[in-house]
Parts: structure tokens; sequence; C-alpha cells
């Protein structure tokens, strides 16, 4: 028996998706590579896709427009016309662009597209991504229903949950001292807030805010588009779309902000996430939304199956350095998921120390 890629993963279901595509210059590539998976209606300019949608009713009007980005930018000018029209609220915006001009990724975002490809790249992931934006936009709205019957659900054992609340508790009691220091010298050196929150991804796709020492600019999530060219693992993947974001000599770090990093100090915040349940001493590193969101095929969902965690394998091993491939992190990822036990916690506990100063800034 055969089985199927994992890059395959929803396919049979792309073939009833009906795409609007515009453009002269990819359209053979991806009359070859997409045609089979989903229904393309073509359109050799702006004009004619805009006439074509104009032509369609509520019933006919397709999931996917997927654009190439012309010189002019004149596709920006049509994005904007399509979100003013109610019709078009829900269609799901995908730009494909030869240049590799920042600026116009910069206006892609600005614009609330769904994703921006620069040629060449993958057209596997290309046709994975449409995959998975059309079914996550059928159900996202019944998100919070279906967490509720999740096939597998993980569960924290008394034991591993018993030895998170009395370290972290011991450790916030012991350490306060020093945090109050912290958050003294961040207000101290720059403007902003104390503590940096976002919204991160945990066990079984759990969401919830993680906390952190601001050690950025108050702009860095902002900055994060501009500096995508630098980001370690798309380089290591040949400069093709990365789930994971690290930036060697990050320039949105802070002075202090290079301390607390190289010395982990900006953790320590997440020792009160630990308390309250969101993760665990040890286990695999919590996501951003965005990274995580990447990866939902087959082959990587099994890293949150297992518990989120203030560090883990990948911290252990490579963390800091240049040839951590994107692809060994996520293998170490689901090995943890997979063989966690309490012997292996305090083997990685015990040589998490070590790992802290770290000689990479990244």
């Amino acid at each position: 028996m055969t089985h199927p890629l994992a890059s395959e993963w929803n396919e049979n279901a792309g073939s009833h998706t009906r795409i609007a595509y515009a453009g002269l210059e990819l359209k053979e590539l991806v009359a070859t590579e997409l045609n089979p998976y989903f229904r393309i209606i073509f359109n050799d300019s702006l004009n004619k896709i805009e006439e074509y949608l104009g032509n369609q009713s509520i019933l006919s009007i397709p999931e996917i427009i997927l654009l190439e980005v012309d010189e002019d930018g004149e596709c920006f000018g049509l994005i904007e016309r399509l979100k003013k029209n109610f019709m078009f609220n829900g269609l799901i915006i995908v730009l494909i662009s030869l240049s590799n001009d920042k600026e116009l990724k910069l206006t892609a975002m600005r614009l609330k597209v769904h994703d921006f490809y620069i040629y060449p790249f993958s057209m596997s992931d290309l046709r994975e991504r449409l995959n998975f934006l059309v079914k996550f936009k059928l159900i996202k709205p019944k998100l919070v229903e279906i967490s509720k019957v999740v096939d597998i659900e993980y569960s924290m054992p008394p034991g591993k949950r018993f030895m998170d609340v009395f370290i972290s508790g011991t450790m916030i009691l012991v350490l306060s001292p020093a945090m109050l220091a912290i958050v003294i010298a961040i207000k101290l050196g720059s403007r902003g807030p104390v503590i940096y929150k976002s919204r991160r991804v945990g066990t079984g796709y759990q969401v919830f805010d993680f906390y952190k020492f601001r050690s950025m600019r108050v702009d860095a999530d902002k900055m994060l588009v501009e500096l995508s060219t630098l980001n370690q693992y798309a380089n290591a993947n040949g400069g093709t779309k990365a789930a994971f974001v690290k930036i060697k000599d990050d320039p949105r770090v802070t002075k202090l902000g290079n301390f607390l990093r190289n010395s982990s100090l900006d953790e320590l915040p997440q020792l009160f996430n630990i308390l309250f349940g969101n993760m665990s001493l040890v286990g695999n590193r919590p996501l951003p939304v965005y990274e995580a969101e990447m990866l939902t095929s087959n082959e990587w969902s099994m890293r949150f199956l297992g518990p989120a965690g203030l560090t883990g394998l990948w911290q252990i091993t490579k963390r800091g350095k240049l040839d951590m491939s994107e692809r060994e992190r996520k293998k170490l990822d689901n090995f943890y998921a997979q063989n966690y036990s309490f012997w292996l916690d305090l083997k990685i506990l015990m040589k998490t120390v070590p790992a802290l100063f770290q000689k990479e800034k990244v």
C-alpha cells in the first residue's frame, strides 16, 4: 500500500476549490502544477479578472484569488477595491511575485493578503498552503467546538505537574529580587512595557498568553517582514518559506535585551506560565501563531501532542548554532512528543544551564 506524501495531505479536497488566476509570466507553470488539484479560471490581466469577478453571483465566487504581482503595483489597487466590496470579504488572496522587492511584500502585508510567494518557490508548498487556507476558513468559526472533541488530548502526568508547580513556585520566590531589578532596568533603559506578551500555540494547538521580559524595540513585530531575508531557517531552506524565525544579530534587540537574551533572563516570566499550567518546565517551545499554522501537515503536527515547555531538546542540542536546520528542529520536537519521560526531563534540565550561555546572538 502506498501512503501519500505529507505535503499532499488534503489535495483531494482541493479538486472542488475554485481559483481565479491573473497573470502571464507563471501561467504555464501554475497550469501544469495546480490544474490537477484545483478548478482554475485563468485571466491574462488584472482587468480581465476584475471583469470576471464582477460577473459572478454569491454562489459562483471562487474561494481563492491568485495574482501575479505586476511591475506597476496595480494588483494592490485591485485588492483594495475587492476588500471594499462586501461580496468579496471572504476571499482568500495570495500573491506571487517575480521580484524580491521588499516594498512589494510590505505593501501586501499592509493589505493583509493571506500569503506572498517570491519565485522561485516550491509549487508543492503553495499547493499545501492553498489547501490549508481553504480548510482553515471553513473550520475557523467552529474552532472552539472542535477543540472540545479532538481525537487525541494530552494529559499532564501528575508527577510532572507536581514538579512544575514546586520548582516554578520556588524559583519565583528565590528570584523575585533579580526580577525586580530587571523590571527597573528595562523601565530606565527604554520606553515601552516591561513584559512582552504574545499569543502562542502550545499543547493540542491551544493558544495562550506567553510572557517574557521585553528585550526588543516596541515596534519589533512590525519590522519582522523587513528582516525576513535574514531568517537563518529560510536561508537554510534555500530562501523558501520557513516555519520558524530566527535572526542572527537581530537589530530589533536592545542593549539590555542582548544581555537578557544571552543569559536567558528574559525567559523568567514564563515561570508564571508554568505555574498557571500553560507550559511545563520541559517540553516543545510554544510557537507564535504565524509559525504554528505552517506546521499543520500530518508529518509535523505530532510536536503539538506533547507538553509545551520552557526548555527542551532543541535548547540543549543545537540552540544558537547556524547549522540547525528547520527539519532538524522539527524532528527533535517530534521525538520529545513521542518519548518524553521523567528521566528524559531530568536529563534535559541538567543540560539546560550550560546551554543558557550561548555564543551566537540568535
